[in-house]
Formats: C-alpha cells, sequence, structure tokens
C-alpha cells in the first residue's frame, strides 16, 4: 500500500511538472475574475433618477437666481453660482450612467463615448470639491479676519479664480482621460477596470492630494468654530440662543455636506486603486470594492442636490426666492431688509 502511495505522488509529480497549466489553475481563475454589478442594476437607476430630478430642479432654480434675480453679486455667490454650474454638468451625465445600468450600453461604448462622458462627470465633480473649498475659504476669511479685506473677497478676483478652477481642473485631467482612451479597451462602461501602474499611481496622487485639503477643512473650521465662540462670550444668554443655530447652520453646512459627500468616496479609492492594480488580487475583495465604490460614488453625485441647502442658507436671494415659491409668490420683487443686525449674527451674512 505504502508503494503505491509513493507511485500515484510521483506521478502527479511528474504531471505537475510536464504540464504547468494544471498546477497554475488557481491563476487562472484569479485573472479571469469576473466583476458582476448584481443588485446595483437596480438600485442605482433609482438613485441616479431621483437626483437627477432634484438636482436639475434645484440647481436651474439657483443658476436662475444668482444670473437674473440677485441684488448685488458678490465673492461667495459668485462661487456659488460656478458651483451650481458645475453641479449641473455633472447632473447632464447621469441619464448616461443610469442608461448603462439598465442595460443600454451597447451604443455607448462606440467612439469612446462612455469614457468621455465619464470624465465629464469627474471633472464637474472636482470642480465642486474646488468651489466648496473657495466658499470656505471666503466664509473662514471674513470670520476670523472681518477687519481685512482680501482679494478673494473682490468681484473681479473671484470671478477669475472662478475661471482658473475651470481650466486648471480640465488641464489636471487631461492625462487620466488621455490613458483611459488609449490603454483601455474595455467593452463595458463606468465598470471596474484594471489600471496600469502609472495610472493606478495617478489616481492615488488625486486621493492624497484631497485628503490634504480635507485636513485643512477640518482645521479652518476649528478655527471659525474658536472665533464664534469667543465672539458669543460678549452676549447675553438670550442673544445667544436666538442665533446660535442659524450661525452654526450657515458656518458648518459646507463642511458637513463635503464630508457626507466626498469623504467616503476617497477612502473607499484608496484600496480600490490598490485592487486594480492587483496590489489587492483576491477576485472577492475586487468585488466588494467596486460595489463599494459605485455606492459612495452615488454618494458623491448627490452633493448636487445637497447643494442648493448652501445656497439656502449663505445667499439671500435664494432663501427668499425658495420662501416666495413656498408661499406663491414667485414673481413677488424682494423686500429691502429692515433693521440692524447684531456683530454675532452679521457676522455669519455674505
Amino acid at each position: 500500500m505504502t508503494t503505491m502511495a509513493n507511485m500515484s505522488f510521483l506521478v502527479a509529480y511528474h504531471d505537475n511538472i510536464t504540464n504547468p497549466t494544471m498546477s497554475s489553475s488557481a491563476s487562472v481563475k484569479e485573472s479571469d475574475c469576473i466583476i458582476e454589478d448584481g443588485f446595483l442594476s437596480i438600485m442605482l437607476p433609482i438613485f441616479y433618477t431621483i437626483i437627477c430630478v432634484i438636482g436639475l430642479l434645484s440647481n436651474l432654480l439657483a443658476l436662475w437666481v444668482f444670473y437674473f434675480n440677485q441684488k448685488k453679486a458678490t465673492s461667495i455667490s459668485t462661487y456659488m453660482k460656478h458651483l451650481a454650474l458645475a453641479d449641473l454638468l455633472l447632473l447632464l451625465c447621469l441619464p448616461f450612467r443610469i442608461s448603462y445600468h439598465i442595460g443600454q450600453y451597447a451604443w455607448l461604448a462606440k467612439c469612446y463615448f462612455c469614457k468621455i462622458i465619464g470624465a465629464f462627470f469627474y471633472i464637474n465633480m472636482y470642480v465642486s470639491i474646488a468651489f466648496l473649498v473657495l466658499i470656505s475659504l471666503d466664509r473662514y476669511l471674513k470670520i476670523t479676519r472681518p477687519l481685512r479685506k482680501f482679494r478673494i473677497h473682490n468681484m473681479k478676483w473671484s470671478s477669475c479664480i472662478s475661471m482658473g478652477v475651470w481650466v486648471l481642473t480640465i488641464l489636471l485631467m487631461l492625462p487620466f482621460i488621455v490613458l483611459s482612451i488609449v490603454k483601455s479597451k474595455e467593452s463595458k462602461c463606468f465598470h471596474y477596470k484594471k489600471q496600469t501602474l502609472t495610472a493606478g499611481l495617478m489616481n492615488m496622487v488625486a486621493v492624497i492630494f484631497i485628503f490634504i485639503l480635507s485636513l485643512l477643512f477640518l482645521v479652518s473650521y476649528a478655527k471659525i468654530a474658536v472665533k464664534l465662540y469667543r465672539i458669543s462670550l460678549g452676549k447675553k444668554r438670550e442673544q445667544i440662543r436666538k442665533v446660535r443655530t442659524r450661525a452654526i447652520l450657515k458656518t458648518f453646512i459646507v463642511l458637513a455636506i463635503y464630508i457626507v459627500c466626498f469623504m467616503p468616496y476617497h477612502i473607499v479609492r484608496i484600496p480600490y486603486i490598490l485592487s486594480q492594480i492587483d496590489i489587492i488580487p483576491s477576485c472577492q475583495s475586487k468585488h466588494i470594492l467596486h460595489v463599494a465604490n459605485e455606492l459612495v460614488l452615488c454618494l458623491s453625485a448627490l452633493n448636487s442636490c445637497l447643494d442648493p441647502i448652501i445656497y439656502f442658507f449663505l445667499s439671500n436671494s435664494f432663501r427668499r426666492t425658495i420662501m416666495y415659491t413656498f408661499h406663491g409668490k414667485f414673481n413677488k420683487t424682494f423686500p429691502k431688509t429692515n433693521g440692524t443686525m447684531n456683530s454675532f449674527k452679521s457676522i455669519t451674512e455674505i
């Protein structure tokens, strides 16, 4: 019996040596890993449709207010106007993603159309992040240094900075677009794809930059919180109670939306990129990361619906338009503000 067992072992060993395909069957299966959308093909079209409808209505209203129905343009309203435009352009990409997820993607794959739409989506997403940063910087300087006038608050400068954001973001995205079109031969759109090491490193640098930006976000808002607390020390309790909630909302709404919409996406991007360049080789891990990436990407698109909340709290013109709309007085001329505001309240106004 022992002799027979030894002979069978030698035969198996000989087969593995002479036929290497048998010994590498596991690696072949890993290389043939197929990532399926599964339940995403049902959930994502629903979520994207809701986001698209709500976002289009709210951002079209915002653009109408900022362009045609605003008494006095300010630096922060300039940034909000461009933010609304970026959100609107991003929302125009969603019908193509909806079309893909419901199975109508064959026509999208032609002429790299889906790759262009994908790049357009990310350009507007990062432009939105840039304008959220500019709005936060504007607020930070006005609250922490209210007696100084910075160039960022000048209308001419704010307009030039806004145009610079668009040009710079497009230029920075060009290498990603070129690599996507030249290297990728996938027939599917908006789907998990393997990346070259160069593309993976470029994506990782972008993620690290966003994390550095997020750290600056947190530091600046911590300083704003300290400033507001010091101002409140000199006020009576009744005055503080009246304006505290509104001041907090007006000040920290940008930070809250940024954290909710963009931080989960960039946290997931780290292992996702590592799986694309096969540092994480497990097929199961790749599938989980694909699902997670699509869900947090949907969350980042939700930013287009949440940004109008920022306009409501930071723009008097937008807030009045919303209030008149709810009261059936959309075409009514905006009334003039009456009375004066105390220093704690006025420091949170535009």
